[in-house]
């Protein structure tokens, strides 16, 4: 059994790719099982806030290297057999990858490819417009703007994932999601050709047959779509409509650039021409101004910390601060 990832932004469809996969009885999977994100988090400084003191906790573990004969080697191999021994429990005896979907992995994608040289890697893409417009569907509130809980992928996850496709490009696949809903057999029967897996029409038909276990993943397409459906390819045009959307949209396809559009498969003056040719209106534009300036605050003043510590205190807990 060999670890398979995709390497993909939230949104994107990799729920679609996973289950497609995973009723192959050569691919085992289960939700999302994030389990590696904590494991390489354990030598960054950066990016965690805990009650037990995150920087000494590296600093500690950065001296255990030091001592270790291979060094911070010795570590990631500790982490890959970890990981494995997880994946083999959660895998078919007779399956030949464990398949591992977990969006966030954009954050770790140079760690995990470096630690699994073995692995099978996918890099899915979508248009990315598409996937704002599923972010502020799947999560906002009535549709309303959320994006400030997603900045994190949208930014810094587009690239990650950009940069290390093109420096391992020629061990990996990439595919678009536009791709693979269009019903085209040879983005399928290509993408089972490098993972050494017989294509079999039956796999795109019965693909609902999945039931993934755990709680994450995709709370809308799995309900809603029963067969593969280029439905979702233009739905992003029926909601980015108002003056503040389209603004945004093309400052984000401009912070994006030609050459990791590219990389992605996409024009960036068609996605431009598409944004501009859709109908404009006012729908949302109140609710829009105010998710903004809440944003603002909630990337500086993190209100979920508040909201915790408040919690905490009305059951009468006592209150820590984070490190």
């Amino acid at each position: 059994m060999e670890p398979l990832f995709i390497f993909s932004l939230p949104r994107s469809g990799s729920t679609l790719l996973q289950r497609v996969l995973g009723v192959t009885p050569e691919v085992s999977t289960v939700s999302e099982p994030w389990v590696l994100l904590p494991l390489y988090y354990s030598l960054k400084k950066d990016g965690v806030y805990a009650e037990y003191g995150h920087d000494c906790l590296v600093d500690a573990i950065e001296d255990v290297c030091q001592v270790l004969p291979n060094k911070a080697q010795d570590y990631h191999e500790a982490v890959a057999e970890f990981a494995l021994s997880l994946y083999r429990k959660l895998s078919d005896p007779n399956a030949k990858y464990f398949l591992d979907k977990t969006p966030r992995y954009h954050l770790i994608v140079e760690e995990i490819i470096a630690t699994f040289p073995n692995a099978k890697i996918i890099f899915l893409w979508r248009n990315p417009l598409a996937i704002v417009s599923s972010v502020i569907n799947t999560w906002g509130k009535k549709g309303q703007w959320n994006l400030h809980a997603s900045k994190i992928d949208l930014f810094d996850g587009l690239e990650n994932l950009t940069r290390s496709y093109v420096k391992h490009e020629n061990r990996s696949y990439a595919v678009r999601y536009e791709d693979l809903v269009c019903g085209s057999r040879d983005s399928w029967e290509s993408l089972f050709h490098y993972l050494g897996v017989p294509y079999k029409e039956e796999y795109i038909e019965k693909f609902t047959a999945l039931k993934l276990q755990g709680r994450l993943g995709d709370p809308t397409g799995v309900k809603n779509y029963s067969t593969l459906s280029n439905e979702t390819t233009e739905q992003w045009k029926k909601e980015m409509t108002n003056p503040i959307r389209k603004l945004w949209c093309r400052r984000y396809l401009d912070f994006i650039g030609r050459d990791r559009l590219l990389v992605m498969g996409f024009d960036i003056d068609h996605l431009k021409e598409e944004l501009q040719s859709v109908r404009s209106d006012m729908k949302y534009m109140f609710s829009d101004c105010v998710g903004l300036v809440y944003g603002m605050i909630y990337s500086y003043m993190e209100p979920e910390i508040f909201k915790k510590k408040y919690n905490e205190l009305c059951q009468k807990r006592k209150i820590y601060g984070h490190h």
